[in-house]
């Protein structure tokens, strides 16, 4: 039986970067592999791309409340104009992987997990655990409850200290209240701090 993993860590911790090395790792021992990524995710479009510069397009985007195993089932299967066109035999899948997992629902989760025990394939889903309130994301909630196997992937405060939490700026000020995910806005950024950073930045508030 295959795994459902998440990998996890606060912002720019290289969770991109890790499943662009995974996706690598497969393919160059001429396995198949699958990306995907929530399309609630618009700040790269149909891309992946790292904080090093490395990118490529995912292979399909999950749209709210999409079944996601429906989804893989299609591209697994090559059920796309361009296999049709080809007439060439597919491979089958090696691995899925998804990244920004945290947006999934939780159902979507659900259906990782299937992916995983039901139809044999490993799942490596990347993500953040909790938003610029230390509020666990639903999608990442249910993974941690679902994942046979969690790992946290670190980066550090610009105090030097291990990062954990997320902080949302909007030009120099950091803020505490807002929608849960605000990723188009032009002026919000992110920050990743430290459990002391983060508490002084707040005035000591959490959530």
């Amino acid at each position: 039986m295959a795994k459902l993993y998440f990998r996890y860590g606060a912002m720019n911790s290289g969770k991109s970067t890790g499943l662009l090395q995974a996706a690598f790792n497969y393919e160059e021992r001429g396995q198949r592999v699958l990306i995907a990524k929530p399309a609630k995710d618009t700040k790269s479009d149909g891309d992946i791309v790292s904080r090093l510069g490395m990118g490529r397009s995912v292979d399909f985007l999950i749209p709210p409340d999409a079944p996601v195993r429906a989804l893989y089932a299609a591209k697994a299967a090559g059920d796309d104009q361009d296999a049709l066109l080809k007439h060439v035999e597919i491979p089958p899948v090696a691995c899925l992987l998804v990244d920004e997992a945290q947006f999934l629902e939780p159902e979507q989760v659900d259906d990782l997990f299937r992916i995983a025990v039901l139809d044999n394939v490993p799942v490596l889903a990347y993500g953040i655990r909790t938003d610029f309130r230390t509020r666990m994301f639903p999608g990442s909630l249910r993974l941690m409850e679902l994942a046979h196997s969690l790992e946290e992937l670190k980066t550090i405060c610009r105090c030097g200290r291990k990062a954990i939490f997320n902080a949302r700026r909007i030009g120099d000020q950091v803020v505490f209240d807002g929608e849960q995910v605000a990723i188009d806005g032009q002026d919000v950024m992110y920050e990743s701090l430290c459990g002391s950073c983060y508490l002084e930045a707040s005035a000591g508030r959490l959530g």
